[in-house]
């Protein structure tokens, strides 16, 4: 043991960790039968692919957390502060949540009764500088407060490695050998960075797809007022490289939210919005790509968080959207298609090692 306890809890929480599962669904887009695989992340402890993350953050830093009086500060859309409040109430740590109104307020909740703080920042419904504002939050508390930790997973590289390292592998054991192309969403870009490093040694034939939605910033463009959380960002990130992705995908929200109540009605898996937008670019990129006929989607999280705003019939008609959302039709011009299960949610055989997953 290291003799330092962050580490040392960083540790055993890993090697807790269970493997995520994964279902597969079958469609059929431009009369052409697909089959696509999901990971589901949200089969985590901390309900969550920032579960992961946020150990790798978390132990980055470990030796700036020794103070009795340390504070974890970071911002956050509510996933990644979900994780940490948990990490730091096990730890005995203070944290605080630099947040704005669109975080779910199941999540809010959640970090409350976990001993975090909330730190709101208030912008306009229209805004586009959420992040901007947050981020100026947490440089004055970082300034203000003695003994704060700002593990900036914006910009840390251990927002990245933990998924090459550990994500990947476990997903690339699970996955089917036909896999032609692989989906993720992008808001830091960690997640997605990492998987690309791994997947182009293992499978260099495999298309990675990054997936984005409107109004974001993440590869350039112009911002505008978003409402999921999750996904998009208003700054490009510094995780992602020309070489990271073979093509980039934005989808509408309303498209998102359409395949979150497909997925629901026909499988009964209930996924979150960013999840829904990853499957909603997946679609899209089957449609203009007949070729393709397996492709593998990572979900970072399921739909339990998601009751009040995506699931919720007040939240879509402010959105807009049906009260029965799956009947909303595609951007190809096709009524989003259904989804057949294939098989029930599994997990893989075995996880990557705790040494794996700490390298």
């Amino acid at each position: 043991m290291s003799g330092n306890p962050v580490l040392e809890h960083v540790s055993r929480a890993m090697a807790a960790y269970p493997v995520t599962p994964v279902r597969t669904v079958r469609t059929e887009i431009a009369g052409i039968p697909r089959t696509i695989t999901l990971k589901l992340e949200g089969h985590s402890p901390w309900r969550s692919v920032k579960g992961r993350t946020a150990l790798s953050l978390i132990r980055s830093v470990a030796g700036d957390l020794t103070a009795p009086d340390a504070t974890v500060v970071e911002s956050t859309s509510g996933n990644l502060g979900l994780a940490l409040s948990a990490i730091c109430r096990d730890l005995g740590l203070r944290f605080i949540a630099v947040v704005d109104h669109r975080q779910s307020p199941v999540i809010q909740q959640a970090i409350e009764a976990n001993g975090g703080e909330l730190d709101w920042v208030r912008t306009p419904d229209d805004a586009t500088t959420h992040l901007q504002d947050r981020l100026a939050r947490v440089r004055e508390l970082e300034r203000d407060l003695p003994h704060a930790v700002w593990p900036n997973q914006y910009e840390n590289d251990a927002n990245w490695r933990i998924h090459e390292t550990w994500t990947a592998p476990e997903f690339d054991a699970q996955a089917t050998h036909r896999a032609q192309a692989l989906f993720a969403g992008v808001s830091t870009g960690g997640t997605l960075a990492g998987l690309s490093r791994h997947f182009r040694r293992t499978r260099p034939g495999l298309r990675i797809v990054a997936v984005d939605v409107r109004g974001s910033t993440v590869f350039g463009g112009v911002p505008r007022p978003r409402t999921l959380t999750g996904i998009g960002a208003g700054r490009r990130s510094a995780f992602l490289t020309r070489a990271s992705t073979d093509d980039v995908l934005l989808v509408d929200e309303r498209q998102a939210v359409a395949c979150c109540h497909t997925l629901r009605a026909d499988t009964g898996t209930a996924v979150g919005g960013s999840s829904g937008a990853v499957l909603a670019g997946c679609l899209e990129y089957l449609y203009r790509h007949p070729e393709v006929r397996h492709a593998l989607c990572l979900c970072p999280d399921l739909g339990d968080h998601y009751g009040p705003t995506v699931y919720h019939p007040a939240w879509l008609d402010r959105m807009g959207l049906p009260s029965e959302a799956h009947r909303l039709r595609h951007r190809t011009g096709a009524a989003c298609p259904g989804f057949e299960p294939v098989d029930d949610i599994t997990p893989a055989p075995s996880a990557p090692s705790e040494e794996d997953a700490s390298r």
